[in-house]
């Protein structure tokens, strides 16, 4: 038996490698690290079927180093140390560090994570991580430190129309039969820019048909998907089509529609923390100071769902997603730090008003650091009016309160301490 067409279609070098130009392409960052023949330790982030374990492999064999694999799905802490032992006494002085690829990085814990902390900084093994989940959240601090950070990209419909190409006139036994695509929409719709899914949807279609001349077309396509539903079910057009409805909806208040797409992932087999920690984004980037209790119930899930995981952990999701959905809404904190990193990258490095630096030696104090800076405390109301912005920035407005009835409080607090500066423009 055959290996399956993905896995026969795995490019061995960079010129063979689709997609992540901006990453591998001719002077891109990675690729000249590559062709130097040293790299650094990484991690690279990005959907399923994307080229992730592919790139490490490929950047093993340009090296020609020993090259490591652990899944974290059935690795634990012993098999850490043994591969590190392992390629300790395997590597020569003058050799680059071994390469200990890590799939699914995400799903190591904390102890496990901490065990790589010293080869790494040591230089013992260089770590290739790979991860479909945002890094911030599932790796540690210290060894996210340790580690540059990769973004790849869902293949974009030029890359995913090349791998067909190369697939029916390269491929052993694709290449044996003459193969028509003559329609591709559905077969790059339904692949949601997954080399993988894409490659194994080919090999579906053309081993559904008995005859040497096939002839591929979008409704060929869709009626043999329909006959396996579920073998293209995760990732994709539909993982990010439901989770945006889902999101949407708690936006949009209607708690019954939150309910119906959350339950539609969680029939999936969705990742608990992954639906759990769009709860905890939308607490604040939706409902936000409207009612800033919705953060601390939608955290309080979060720690919920991982304390007792499935299937009990639906029921304080569920709890958090109809508060979510029933409370008003408010994104001014989300609108005003998104205008604030805009100011910055626009404004540049503005330097710090005198009167608001710390003046710990006499050197400062002569310059007049924090000469003129008036102690809020010292003041009735705990209060006095004085610049706190850049003198470029004064009075610049970044926060625009939207008036629910808990906003309006601190917009009139704010109104009251300041006057018309906070005064809304008609």
């Amino acid at each position: 038996m055959s290996e399956p067409l993905a896995e026969r279609m795995r490019p061995r070098t960079l010129d063979d490698y689709v997609g992540q130009k901006h990453l591998v392409g001719e002077g891109a960052v990675l690729r000249k690290m590559i062709d130097a023949g040293r790299i650094s330790s990484f991690i690279l982030w990005g959907p399923p079927g994307v080229g992730k374990t592919t790139l490490a492999q490929i950047i093993a064999n340009k090296l020609e180093t020993p090259f490591y694999t652990l899944s974290a799905v059935t690795s634990g802490v012993k098999d850490v140390r043994e591969v590190i032992e392992r390629a300790k006494s395997g590597r020569f002085f003058s050799s680059a560090s071994p390469i200990l690829f890590i799939d699914e990085i995400h799903r190591f814990s904390k102890s496990q994570q901490d065990s790589l902390l010293g080869a790494v900084e040591r230089g013992v093994v260089t770590l290739i991580g790979a991860t479909t989940e945002n890094p911030s959240f599932e790796v540690i601090r210290p060894l996210l430190s340790r580690c540059q950070l990769y973004v790849l990209k869902s293949l974009d419909k030029d890359d995913l129309l090349e791998l067909l190409q190369r697939a029916i006139t390269t491929d052993t036994e694709l290449s044996k039969r003459h193969i028509e695509l003559k329609q591709t929409d559905a077969m790059l719709r339904y692949s949601g820019g997954d080399a993988r899914k894409l490659l194994n949807i080919l090999e579906l279609v053309v081993e559904a048909d008995s005859n040497d001349h096939v002839v591929i077309t979008d409704d060929i396509v869709a009626s043999r998907l329909q006959q396996n539903p579920l073998a293209y079910d995760k990732g994709g057009d539909m993982h990010y089509d439901i989770i945006s409805a889902f999101i949407k909806s708690i936006r949009g208040s209607d708690p019954d529609a939150a309910l119906y797409w959350m339950a539609r992932m969680i029939e999936a087999g969705e990742d608990p923390q992954f639906i759990a920690r769009r709860v905890v984004i939308s607490a604040a980037e939706d409902v936000g100071l409207a009612n800033p209790n919705a953060l601390l119930l939608a955290n309080a899930a979060f720690d919920a769902v991982m304390k007792i995981g499935w299937p009990e952990g639906r029921i304080p999701l569920a709890e958090a997603v109809v508060y979510l959905a029933t409370s008003p809404k408010s994104n001014s904190a989300y609108k005003a730090i998104n205008d604030a990193l805009a100011l910055v990258k626009q404004t540049g490095n503005q330097p710090v008003p005198l009167h608001l630096r710390n003046a710990p030696t006499q050197l400062m104090q002569s310059l007049g650091y924090h000469d003129g800076y008036k102690y809020s405390h010292d003041y009735p109301g705990n209060f006095t009016p004085q610049q706190y912005l850049p003198d470029a920035l004064v009075d610049t407005r970044l926060w625009h309160a939207q008036h629910s009835p808990v906003e309006e409080k601190s917009y009139q607090q704010m109104l009251r301490l300041w006057g018309d500066r906070f005064k809304d423009k008609d």
